[in-house]
């Protein structure tokens, strides 16, 4: 009987071998839903809402149910639990009713964080707190634009996720399939 080798025998085109149809079918999968979401972008934002929707649901009512069922929280952490579970659910339904929305809310979302981010990146710069400054206040710049952008645009800039997401999901899958080693190329 001989022993699987270990990790640090394994090299990359081993695996790579090992777990060929696995590597393939993924690259396939991802080529698809590529394609999909360029040729109906519509279709695969409302699907992106939805599975938004029903995770939130999902994290609420998981949330709940730790609340009510766990023994070893105080009861302050167990009502905050159960309040973030109902406002988490309540969420999941919106999203599930309207999708659209949803979509806003979380284009606002990403457009605050950016903002939040550029103002953080502009202070460390101005206050020298990074090297180099000038970059870390380009920086925050930038990300200052892109956040009042999306947070005044939400359904464009959730399109251009979709179609930059997309373009992305296509390139890495065929790039997967086409750098992947030959059947028997590796020794064994």
């Amino acid at each position: 009987m001989t022993t699987p080798p270990t990790a640090p025998g394994l090299l990359p085109g081993r695996i790579l071998n090992l777990h060929r149809g696995e590597v393939v079918a993924i690259a396939v999968v991802g080529l698809v839903l590529g394609v999909i979401a360029l040729v109906w972008p519509g279709a695969t934002l409302v699907t992106i809402a939805v599975v938004f929707g029903l995770y939130l649901l999902m994290s609420g009512l998981f949330r709940i149910s730790v609340a009510i069922f766990s023994s070893t929280s105080g009861p302050f952490w167990r009502v905050l639990g159960a309040v973030l579970g109902v406002l988490l659910v309540g969420a999941g339904v919106y999203c599930l009713v309207n999708p659209g929305a949803s979509l806003a809310v979380l284009a606002w979302v990403i457009g605050f964080g950016w903002i939040a981010e550029g103002v953080i990146d502009v202070m460390a710069g101005v206050q020298g707190l990074v090297s180099p400054t000038w970059l870390a206040i380009v920086s925050g710049v930038v990300s200052i634009v892109a956040g009042v952008v999306t947070f005044t645009l939400p359904a464009l800039a959730i399109q251009s996720f979709l179609i930059f997401g997309a373009i992305l999901l296509i390139v890495v899958s065929v790039t997967t399939l086409l750098t992947l080693p030959r059947k028997h190329s590796v020794a064994s």
